[in-house]
């Protein structure tokens, strides 16, 4: 069984081809710039060019590519974009046609001429395909898992901070377990518009199970056998764009919050992780401070402090940390943790496949029974 996990991020796209008939370390990996990477580096050619910009496609991850859009559009060059693409940058299009956005048709984009045309999407599965079969790599896929972040759809004037955060808590108050962020692709909620975009790239050819970034990065950390061996975890995910940080007892959440990277120094992600593990930190001073949330969903236990685990590109931010950190590795690859949690959400979705998977990664660890 060949199951495809990609986590998309801010920063990088991390992919992992995982052959269940083989060990896990020899499986397929790469490390790649994100789409939203790629997209602003089309842009900021478009821009150098002084080319107008048609973006067609579907909703995808933004940050990176709306940065450099709106410097094209500084520069006083044109840019359109059918509806779906343009939510890319914002859901409400009304604020995406005030930047100087045209948004047009699909009839009148298709027949528009002189423009730099970008498709926008997070996921394309032809290009994978292209890249193992020049590597002479099999590319028959039985299952796809796949992650993102999404803020998700906020209403008009709400805050897709607080929107995207209510999302999280209520996940933990229906099922408290990490698992319980894994979604089938019929069952992702119609306000996650870029997870459901997401899926819609991938087609129907395979079973697929869709996970946010932050829980993906979790479960696997939760695969490093000192994490897994530990009675309680405050796993730290510190992406490119967003912390996340669970405090834990395998995969049963007491706490978690959610913060912006770039604005968290190391003191900063210090003195909130160990707030949000003593339980005095307040959703009032974490989204004071540009953050999105913090969340209580049971009383911790008391005695000893939990085992600290750090994952993400900026886990440097914490090197020498008076938290100890331990700098997780499942499977001896930091960069694919979310790929490795993916994996066994898959494994929990689709029970049929689920022994293999579980064999390959080799058994469940002590943290995830």
């Amino acid at each position: 069984m060949r199951i495809l996990a990609i986590d998309t991020g801010t920063g990088t796209q991390d992919i992992l081809l995982l052959d269940t008939s083989d060990r896990v370390e020899n499986s397929v990996k790469m490390v790649v710039p994100s789409p939203t990477m790629r997209v602003a580096g089309r842009i900021r050619n478009a821009t150098e060019r002084r080319s107008g910009i048609l973006f067609e496609g579907v909703t995808m991850g933004g940050g990176p590519c709306t940065w450099a859009l709106q410097q094209h559009l500084q520069a006083g060059l044109p840019a359109f974009a059918t509806a779906d693409a343009a939510k890319t940058f914002d859901d409400d299009l009304e604020v995406v046609a005030s930047w100087g956005v045209r948004i047009v048709g699909e009839d009148e984009a298709a027949r528009m001429d002189g423009v730099e045309r970008i498709e926008l999407r997070d996921l394309d599965l032809d290009a994978l395909r292209a890249a193992f079969a020049s590597l002479g790599v099999d590319s028959r896929i039985d299952g796809l898992a796949l992650a993102c972040l999404d803020h998700g759809a906020a209403p008009s004037g709400y805050s897709d901070r607080l929107f995207r955060f209510e999302h999280l808590r209520r996940i933990v108050e229906k099922d408290n377990d990490l698992m319980a962020f894994a979604y089938l692709p019929e069952d992702v909620p119609p306000y996650l518009t870029r997870a459901r975009a997401l899926l819609k790239s991938a087609g129907s050819d395979a079973p697929a199970v869709f996970l946010d970034t932050a829980p993906a990065a979790a479960l696997g950390a939760l695969q490093d056998p000192l994490v897994a061996a530990a009675e309680r975890q405050a796993v730290l995910n510190l992406g490119n764009s967003h912390t996340l940080a669970f405090h834990l007892r395998g995969t049963y959440v007491y706490s978690l919050f959610e913060h912006h990277t770039g604005l968290l120094s190391r003191d900063d992600v210090e003195s909130l992780t160990e707030r949000l593990v003593a339980g005095s930190l307040t959703q009032e001073e974490v989204f004071a401070g540009n953050g999105h949330g913090v969340y209580y969903a049971t009383p911790a236990p008391g005695g000893d402090d939990p085992f600290v685990a750090v994952t993400g590109p900026q886990r440097g931010k914490l090197a020498g940390s008076r938290l100890r950190p331990h700098f997780a590795v499942p499977h001896g690859d930091m960069m694919l943790s979310g790929c490795f949690g993916l994996l066994r959400a898959f494994a929990a979705k689709y029970p049929s496949a689920g022994g293999e998977i579980e064999a390959a990664l080799g058994g469940k660890s002590a943290a995830a029974e």
